[in-house]
């Protein structure tokens, strides 16, 4: 209760505030406080007057009015009642126990105080079991109890908070009430509450809560029979052997008739539990039956505690057959978040969801998803090319195309990026479209028997050109060549593939009827819900596996848009090793730190998995469809068109998720120009959505259920560590964060201003080349600071110093994530290059993209015929030949002079230079606030350091043996202690999600594998083959 409590209050405040109506008020009002009168009456009141086999067992009866509820539901059911007999036997059981339990104390030990004790363990036990009507109040046909459902199921978080606080005060009234009612001290009470409530109170709810979670563990691994039911089952036994056994030992005559606190006060836990133990076989042996061996009592008491036990199996064996799915929400196994800890095992069994799951998800199992893989391309190699073919012919074989309807079918589409070249007699296919094209013929290597050629279709289209080809398994496979000259071209147009534009009609004429555009613009809304849309690159490479685990994502949790997978880079050199330690940090720290605390801010484009309803919905289609006209759109829009999609599905509403089971592999730059200027694109888009975001953080909380204020508030400290990244290094290397690093301060915070002014004269090319040496020499002072701090800390004598917990800290949490990812713990050894390169990737890298913002090309694999890069120093000269009686953004160069119209408006489509001059202007403004931040940092750090000593923090030398020198302290800015304090905290907060998301990303994969397994099991040739896949997979967790 305590626990639920917090939880809720917690959702409450940042999540979901949804009121109920009054009239479900009323009746959880009077619901919860039957409950807990009945709770507090039966555990409080009538249990201390009985022995410990009847307390343990009688929990049992709880389950009276669950049997009632399920035969009541059998039979307003229209199905077959094969199981209604079931139930009725469980309340004949629970019944007879209630007898024989009236008849071994009224006919054998009657007294006042007895007889008001079995009537008050009757009645609580009946007022307990109305905890689960939730369980089948959809069940009756009843529209007053449906509506209350419906109405606590939209309002759960203040629903829980009102049970909680109802049992709190209806428990804390009848102790209150039963003290002087039975003569008790309140001294006496005070006494136990200190020496012995506390530490059980504790302990009960640390171990109850552990239980659940293990059950829903369970429960979510298949292993519902064997860990969760059987050991439920046994639980009563169990703790009835614990105290049963010692009886077989006689107590002392003077034990066996005094009470548990007359001559005996214990000072220790340990004598408490030990009188607690000897109390409870008391209870047993004072008992007249016990001692006298009356034989009728006796059978009348392990009667009756067999038929509790029998009666809660029979009203719970439904769930030895409940069908799990591969993924289950903890809510559809489950009917309440809160469980008894009084009533543990009853509680997780009772709590269980009934028929009315079952039904649901046999129909939810009939429907068919459907899923087009989108795959973009441009400039691809052979290699990159054959990767992605390769992937598209495992799945085609993984699902074949039949004529039994299946739980997904594939569909594969390609749409090639300018795949037309000018010739002598007019527009032919390119080299790179003639590549893919010999790719698709060499049959790839994913069949032990050679398989057909894929039969082919070549037809034209408006936009250019269609390849139709049938995979060897039956699934279609379409490859859109797409010419520049009749449909605009670049990566996120070719992901819209709605174009808003006059041939939109014509293409949706010409595409085939079962292609992605008749789904998603289809009016019904199944269609886009079961139809999902996996974005790919052209030279991503995965496996089935990772596709089908993304679907599960969608399939379980309709309010996400979006779901993507963990990213590998591949390629040689020391640039694909510094990526590989970037792309494993980033993915097992901050994206599932997103993941649990929020929503993930980007579902890269190389590989996810989008709901069609998601891109369909208002404003997000829309919005993504939208050209630029705005400089700020090019930086949004066009250089990160992943995380402009995500940023929409976030305002939206919808859900975006990471799953790190689902592997894929695709190539990262190999040079260091290449990744630069990748970076150069990724990294202000990245900072143009997240301050998108943030700036409608208010209305996205309200509309978003995953994103809460505290998600808002950590996204905030993230941009704002961002943004002062490159102020950062320069402290930390020129020694202002790290005192104890002896460099010249004043030389070593010269180069980035060199490079900064630099930037703005030279060309792009140049500049990287600039960056590239400066990488080299920084890295070897990056070297020199690691030593620096280590011999410090020789010389000091002690690691306990705020550089050496600081490293010491951040090496162990790398290490520890590592060894938790196993299959990936080998790139830790490219750590170390990661962090040498730290200057380069979050200063150098960082000047290079703001300078050169005005630059919104694509960057990697460009080819000559591309148009050159108008350089920063070139748009200025343009702007500043301009003559009043001009446009303000200038003519262009082949253009002579002009008269505007009245009408006109300025946008960036007027003309290549005025296209460059306004992302001019806007890339200055971008600049000089960026660069004025970064210097504000430095200013107030290098002024606190010119105060001295009055204001630094003092921190004392403490030695690894625990004692300290009081003449030693270190002392440390205060805007430096705030870095350390902001960055440590996020780290912790990024591991804590870590390990939970791995947790629950292991819970995921032994579920599929369990379901893989059996569905393979069809297959002889092949079960064994996906057991030893799956058998390494487990290992590697």
């Amino acid at each position: 209760i305590v626990l639920l409590l917090l939880k809720s209050t917690w959702k409450f405040i940042f999540k979901s505030a949804t009121m109920p109506s009054k009239k479900t008020l009323f009746w959880v009002l009077c619901v919860e406080f039957l409950v807990a009168l009945g709770a507090a009456v039966l555990t409080i009141v009538a249990m201390p007057h009985f022995d410990i086999v009847t307390n343990v067992m009688i929990l049992n009866s709880v389950s009276i009015l669950s049997s009632v509820f399920q035969v009541v539901a059998e039979c307003l059911a229209k199905e077959r009642k094969r199981l209604i007999m079931l139930p009725v036997c469980s309340i004949f059981l629970i019944v007879t126990g209630y007898v024989l339990f009236a008849i071994s104390y009224l006919a054998f030990e009657s007294s006042l105080a007895i007889n008001i004790s079995v009537g008050l363990a009757i009645v609580g036990t009946i007022f307990v079991s109305v905890n689960w009507w939730e369980n089948y109040s959809t069940l009756f046909a009843v529209s007053f109890l449906e509506d209350i459902s419906r109405d606590i199921a939209q309002s759960r978080n203040v629903v829980c908070i009102i049970s909680s606080l109802v049992r709190i005060l209806v428990t804390s009234a009848v102790v209150g009430a039963y003290v002087p009612l039975s003569g008790q001290e309140w001294k006496l009470v005070k006494l136990v509450f200190e020496t012995v409530v506390v530490s059980l109170v504790a302990i009960q709810i640390a171990s109850s809560a552990l239980c659940r979670w293990f059950v829903v563990v369970a429960c979510k691994m298949h292993a519902l029979r064997r860990s969760f039911v059987l050991p439920m089952y046994l639980a009563s036994i169990t703790v009835l052997a614990v105290f049963l056994v010692p009886t077989t030992v006689r107590l002392p005559k003077s034990n066996q008739t005094s009470t548990c606190f007359d001559n005996f006060q214990p000072k220790s836990s340990d004598e408490w539990l030990l009188l607690m133990l000897t109390d409870a076989i008391r209870t047993l042996n004072t008992r007249d039956i016990v001692v006298h061996k009356k034989t009728g009592g006796l059978v009348c008491l392990g009667c009756s505690a067999l038929s509790w036990w029998l009666g809660l199996m029979l009203s719970t064996v439904y769930i030895w057959y409940l069908k799990i799915h591969r993924i289950e929400r903890t809510q559809d196994l489950f009917v309440r978040r809160m469980y008894e800890g009084a009533f543990l095992e009853q509680s997780m069994l009772l709590n269980t969801r009934f028929e009315i799951r079952k039904r649901i998800k046999e129909k939810n199992a009939k429907e068919t998803i459907r899923v087009f893989l989108c795959a973009t391309m441009w400039h691809e190699t052979y290699d990159e090319m054959m990767k992605i073919i390769i992937s598209m012919f495992r799945l085609d074989k993984y699902r074949p195309k039949t004529k039994e309807q299946h739980d997904v079918e594939f569909e594969f589409h390609i749409y090639f990026d300018d795949a037309f070249k000018d010739v002598d007699n007019g527009r032919h296919a390119n080299e790179y479209a003639e590549i893919l094209v010999d790719v698709i013929k060499e049959d790839p290597c994913t069949f032990k028997q050679k398989a057909a050629l894929p039969r082919q279709k070549i037809i034209n289209t408006p936009y250019g050109g269609r390849l139709e080809y049938t995979l060897p398994k039956g699934n279609l496979m379409m490859v859109h060549l797409k010419d520049k000259t009749l449909i605009r071209h670049k990566k996120r147009w070719s992901q819209v593939r709605l174009i808003k534009d006059p041939v939109k009609t014509q293409i949706q004429n010409i595409l085939p009827r079962t292609s992605l555009i008749i789904f998603l613009t289809d009016s019904t809304s199944k269609n886009k819900e079961n139809t999902y849309i996996l974005a790919l690159d052209g030279d991503t490479d995965f496996q089935p596996s990772a596709v089908m685990l993304l679907i599960d994502r969608l399939k379980l949790y309709p309010e996400v848009g979006a779901a993507c997978g963990r990213i590998h880079p591949t390629g040689t050199g020391p640039m694909v090793w510094y990526q590989k330690f970037e792309y494993a940090v980033g993915h097992w720290l901050q994206k599932t730190a997103e993941h649990v605390f929020g929503c993930v801010l980007c579902s890269p484009g190389c590989f996810s998995l989008f709901r069609g309803a998601a891109l369909m919905d208002n404003n997000v289609m829309k919005r993504y469809t939208t050209k630029a006209s705005e400089a700020s759109h090019y930086v949004q829009y066009d250089q990160g068109e992943d995380r402009w999609l995500c940023t929409l599905l976030l305002q939206q509403g919808w859900r975006v998720e990471y799953n790190a089971a689902s592997d894929a592999y695709t190539n990262a730059p190999q040079d260091f120009k290449e990744f630069y200027n990748q970076r150069r694109r990724w990294g202000p888009s990245t900072m143009a959505n997240t301050i998108d975001l943030l700036g409608s953080g208010g209305l996205t909380s309200q509309r978003n259920s995953s994103i809460s204020k505290l998600y808002i508030l950590y996204q905030i400290i993230s941009m704002a560590a961002s943004i002062l990244g490159p102020a950062t290094i320069c402290l930390m290397i020129s020694g202002k964060v790290f005192r104890n690093i002896y460099l010249n301060k004043k030389k070593i915070n010269m180069p980035p201003i060199v490079y900064l002014i630099l930037c703005f004269k030279l060309k792009s090319d140049t500049q990287i080349k600039i960056a590239a040496i400066m990488s080299i020499l920084y890295a070897f002072l990056m070297a020199g600071t690691i030593l620096s701090i280590i011999g410090d800390l020789v010389k000091q004598k002690t690691f306990l110093t705020p550089s050496g917990l600081f490293l010491i800290g951040m090496v162990v949490l790398y290490i520890i994530t590592a060894a938790l990812h196993p299959q990936e713990f080998s790139l830790v050894i490219y750590g170390l290059l990661y962090f040498l390169c730290i200057p380069s990737g979050y200063l150098l890298l960082v000047i290079y993209s703001i300078v050169n913002l005005n630059n919104v090309t694509w960057g990697t694999r460009e080819t000559g015929s591309q148009a050159k890069t108008t350089t920063v120093d070139t748009i200025k000269k343009k702007v500043m030949n301009a003559t009043c009686c001009k446009c303000p953004c200038l003519e262009s160069e082949d253009l002579s002079e002009k008269t505007l119209p009245d009408n006109f408006t300025l946008t960036l489509q007027s003309s290549p230079v005025c296209f460059h001059a306004v992302l001019l202007f806007f890339f200055l403004q971008v600049t000089f606030a960026f660069f004025f931040c970064n210097a504000l940092w430095l200013v107030a750090t290098f002024f606190l350091q010119a105060i001295g000593d009055s204001i630094s923090i003092k921190i004392p030398k403490i030695y690894p043996n625990g004692t300290y020198d009081p003449t030693e302290v270190f002392s440390l800015d205060p805007i430096a202690l705030m870095f350390l304090l902001s960055f440590t905290v996020l780290l912790l907060m990024q591991f804590v999600a870590m390990l939970y998301h791995r947790i629950y990303t292991l819970i995921h994969f032994v579920a599929y594998a369990d379901t893989e397994i059996k569905s393979y099991r069809k297959q002889s040739h092949q079960s064994h083959q996906v057991s030893q896949w799956i058998t390494h997979k487990i290992m590697t967790f």
